[in-house]
């Protein structure tokens, strides 16, 4: 592995071998938290990055650390050039992964086998179809569940992403476990976060907490066993002894893990963001465009990361419209 190099390092010492790079702003459904109501403003064609380019920016910080790169969207296997991207990238040393609503992953299996992608996060709220269309605006939940199922079948690493809300979907968080009962399988609970339109407080935030106490009421806690967290981990892991499967907690509110936030995000079109949570973004494609230096561009911007959710350290700051509204959609980041 190429050792990351200070480029790569933020002030506070944190090593960023870890790219998120999305690969589209469109998307198949149309998630609440996403995506607002009425969409989002399509970047044009031209301004996104071409397969080409989406190699050529990745090659620079492979060259500097990058050792994982995750594909996302919008809803990364809507893109028509979405294999020919896997190919490209398949051949620099990183291990691929991908981020889908798993709606179109039937498609695509064969891709992933040829290419090695091998770790596979399937975005789903819900196990009730009604609820499914409800949150998705999209009536495809038997195609995604089938799939699910597929890839499982199929020997991928297979991870759940399920969003909690409250009064909406924690009333299905044991549902979500009991489904790990006999798959090898994992179910990662995701803190419902701020972003532009998705009308975010803190009273729909079902929080690391609430989330055991639900747990250990229903399996009892001494059926409840903590996992060993892995390095710059997100989730913190737990599992029912017994069970082939696992769960995690992403808490991205409640208990964000940003001491070993290893995490760069670059968007379709081109521009990277040091923190989910931020609405600073450095533009790549364009100075890969005119022939200029990335890695000093990359290096400004991991430098300017704080240390804690863009500065937003407190639920006060969470709470704070004018903190959060001018940062991007969901969709347009790329998770």
């Amino acid at each position: 592995m190429t050792k990351t190099t200070k480029i790569l390092t933020d002030k506070f010492n944190r090593q960023h071998n870890y790219l998120r790079i999305s690969l589209i702003e469109k998307c198949n459904l149309r998630c609440a938290y996403c995506m607002p109501a009425n969409g989002v403003p399509l970047t044009p064609k031209h301004q996104l990055m071409q397969a080409d380019e989406i190699l050529e920016i990745a090659k620079v910080f492979v060259k500097n650390g990058v050792d994982k790169i995750r594909l996302t969207g919008g809803e990364p296997l809507v893109r028509k050039d979405f294999s020919d991207i896997l190919k490209k990238l398949s051949k620099l040393p990183v291990r691929l992964s991908i981020t889908t609503n798993a709606v179109l992953a039937d498609r695509f299996i064969e891709d992933f086998k040829k290419y090695g992608l091998n770790d596979i996060n399937v975005s789903l709220d819900t196990l009730l179809p009604e609820k499914f269309n409800m949150i998705t605006r999209r009536d495809q939940f038997k195609k995604a569940w089938e799939n699910i199922h597929l890839l499982i079948k199929e020997g991928f690493n297979v991870k759940i992403n399920a969003v909690l809300m409250k009064d909406f979907n924690e009333d299905e968080i044991n549902d979500f476990i009991l489904f790990t009962r006999n798959l090898t399988v994992s179910v990662r609970f995701i803190e419902f976060m701020p972003f532009d339109g998705n009308r975010w407080n803190r009273s729909k935030l079902v929080t690391e907490e609430e989330i055991l106490d639900k747990v250990e009421e229903f399996f009892g806690k001494e059926h409840l066993e903590k996992l060993e967290d892995e390095r710059n981990f997100t989730s913190r892991n737990y599992k029912i002894k017994g069970f082939k499967g696992q769960f995690g907690i992403i808490s991205s509110v409640s208990n964000p893990f940003c001491d070993g936030c290893n995490r760069i995000r670059l968007t379709a079109n081109g521009r990277i963001k040091n923190c989910l949570f931020s609405n600073h973004e450095t533009d790549l494609l364009s100075a890969l465009r005119e022939g200029n230096d990335l890695e000093e561009l990359i290096s400004n911007s991991l430098h300017k990361k704080k240390k804690v959710r863009a500065g937003m350290n407190s639920f006060e700051k969470l709470n704070d419209p004018k903190k959060h509204s001018n940062n991007r959609s969901m969709i347009t980041i790329g998770g």
